[in-house]
């Protein structure tokens, strides 16, 4: 069985409901997955957009949460995680608003296009406050399997 990543606020290429970003209540959506594999030790989700700052001339990917860690036994996050609570031992990295902390879609220009990546580990990481440049460099070579939901958002979207 692959590995799945959905969520209850939003579908696959569906429009992120303005709550979840900038001009709502800056909230992480509630995620769900299923389909861990055998021998995973820890999970880790990322949360990126590559259409920054223009959809139609993007000039880099911008990490939005970053959280690493997560125990292979778990199911998802609850909405607004950072408050209702991360999984026991999941560990924040630093997103790009140098915060170690969930940060919404906030385009600004066009819609945006929002990874939410999923990964099973074979190991835990060793890391301190981590980018995800750093995730991903102790990451090589420990993926088991991974999912991925995107969602879309344009400032305005009601």
């Amino acid at each position: 069985m692959a590995m799945t990543l959905t969520s209850l606020a939003f579908k696959q290429d569906g429009q992120i409901p303005p709550k979840y970003t900038c001009e709502g209540d800056n909230i992480s959506p509630p995620l769900a997955w299923d389909g861990v594999p055998e021998g995973t030790k820890s999970l880790v989700l990322i949360i990126d957009d590559p259409d920054a700052p223009d959809p139609k001339a993007p000039q880099r990917v911008w990490v939005h949460w970053v959280v690493y860690n997560i125990p292979a036994d778990t199911k998802g996050v609850p909405e607004n995680a950072g408050k209702a609570g991360l999984p026991k031992g999941g560990t924040l990295g630093l997103n790009d608003f140098t915060k170690t902390a969930y940060g919404g879609p906030c385009p600004p220009i066009g819609r945006h296009r929002y990874f939410h990546k999923l990964y099973a580990l074979d190991t835990t990481l060793d890391l301190r406050n981590a980018t995800k440049s750093e995730i991903e460099r102790a990451m090589k070579g420990h993926v088991l399997a991974s999912a991925e939901l995107i969602g879309t958002y344009q400032k305005g979207d009601r």
